[in-house]
């Protein structure tokens, strides 16, 4: 069963998607309370189902509208994913991957996932 921890660092309160076998395939920024890490939550539900992607990693790609998944390549030239909400907000980012399937993979994983995930405090 997937979920989506949370669980409070020193600079405030955070959450991981995490699927079912337990890998995180999804992390929030750090919010100042609670409550608006719960709303990032909701956000992300609402959000990743009907996300189109946007390819960065394509020359001459076209730019889409939010809600979307933005594939880009990292300074390091691994793939990672963040997903943007309608209003332009990163809601969450992926982990750098060695292969462009493999982030592609973590798309579909956020948006299966995501809508049936449970919320449980760390």
């Amino acid at each position: 069963m997937s979920k989506f921890v949370i669980r409070k660092v020193s600079s405030g309160v955070m959450f991981n998607l995490k699927a079912g076998n337990g890998q995180v395939i999804a992390t929030s920024e750090i919010y100042s309370n609670e409550s608006a890490c719960r709303k990032g939550i909701e956000s992300v539900v609402k959000n990743a189902p009907d996300a189109k992607v946007e390819d960065q990693t394509e020359e001459g790609f076209k730019s889409i509208s939010n809600p979307k998944f933005e594939v880009y390549k990292d300074k390091a030239g691994e793939f990672r994913f963040r997903l943007k909400a309608k209003n332009g907000e990163n809601i969450a980012a992926s982990e750098g991957y060695k292969a462009k399937a493999s982030c592609m993979n973590g798309i579909e994983s956020v948006k299966k996932n995501a809508p049936k995930a449970e919320i449980v405090e760390e």
